[in-house]
């Protein structure tokens, strides 16, 4: 089944609704939204659950009716990303749209394997603010493919030509751990910010080996005080496996998926899903004050990091 033949219909009574005003955005709005534009991918990491290898690229003109939804609910920063969004026909077309609705910041997560020259320019000229790239080691193996060895000439023209901020993110348990130091000293090379992410268990929790935790800490060393964002709370899932935290996700975090389901988060896509056209201020402000159980070992940075700022605000137990 295509998702043209699924997406939703773009004529709506709600698409004419005025936006959330700001005194509501300030109290529940979006700080950030990610959106799938494909779920196509066309890389396999053993890791991965974002990803399939069949599907069509959502229509542009369903993706731009998303957008200028999340613009009435005045999302701040809007994410691009898949599966692998350069894949999508329209990535660069999509790009330039968050200009022109006005966003903030502009962003787009990619596996970097199709970085060119013409698609960085690209991304130059539609006013790219942020590119996320996370590389999972050094030598390819069983579980990835997603390497310095196999990036690198196309990291470094990336280096070369971007005019916008890229992320570079270091994965510590797809590879053996001292590849993370290396993959953060490249970034740090390049001119690029360095993050460091990690890999969870079947149960979504973080189980690092010695070798893992002793690479872990010395990454953090590296990169400083920037390792410790959200509470520090892989620190505190690594020390005593919970970090427990208000989760603000449908509201301050929006996960747009490919049907156009507003989700909390990828790992909790099956417990709440709501129509993105059908989203207004209530939606934001009961999503907010709910409660979520499983924010004690949540492992999800985007939800931790947009929720950060309203730790200090009550929150129901519904």
């Amino acid at each position: 089944m295509s998702l043209s033949s699924v997406a939703p219909p773009l004529a709506r009574p709600c698409d004419a609704e005025r936006p959330i005003s700001w005194f509501q955005w300030l109290a529940h709005g979006p700080f950030l939204a990610q959106v799938v534009v494909i779920r196509r991918c066309n890389l396999s990491c053993g890791y991965c659950v974002e990803f399939d290898k069949t599907s069509e690229p959502i229509p542009y003109a369903v993706l731009r009716a998303r957008l200028e939804k999340l613009r009435r609910l005045r999302t701040w920063t809007v994410c691009l990303t898949g599966g692998e969004p350069t894949l999508h026909p329209d990535c660069l077309r999509l790009v330039a749209t968050l200009r022109e609705l006005g966003f903030r910041r502009r962003q787009l997560i990619s596996n970097g394997y199709r970085l060119t020259e013409q698609l960085v320019d690209g991304l130059n000229r539609a006013s790219l603010t942020d590119l996320q790239i996370s590389v999972d080691g050094v030598q390819p193996n069983a579980t990835t493919q997603k390497v310095l060895r196999v990036l690198r000439s196309r990291l470094e023209l990336l280096a070369r030509r971007a005019r916008f901020r890229v992320v570079l993110s270091a994965v510590i348990g797809s590879s053996p751990p001292a590849e993370a130091l290396e993959v953060v000293d490249f970034a740090r090379q390049q001119g690029f910010t360095p993050r460091i992410l990690l890999l969870n268990d079947e149960h979504g929790e973080i189980r690092l080996s010695p070798a893992e935790r002793a690479a872990y800490e010395e990454v953090r060393r590296r990169i400083g005080r920037a390792a410790g964002e959200a509470g520090d709370y892989r620190r505190q899932l690594i020390e005593a496996g919970a970090a427990p935290f208000r989760c603000r996700a449908g509201s301050r975090y929006l996960y747009v998926d490919e049907f156009g389901q507003v989700r909390w988060c990828v790992p909790a896509r099956a417990a709440f899903g709501k129509d993105l056209m059908a989203y207004g201020p209530a939606d934001l402000k009961r999503e907010f004050d709910r409660h979520k159980s499983c924010n004690v070992s949540c492992t999800v940075g985007c939800a931790r990091t947009a929720s950060a700022l309203d730790e200090w605000r009550p929150q129901g137990r519904s």
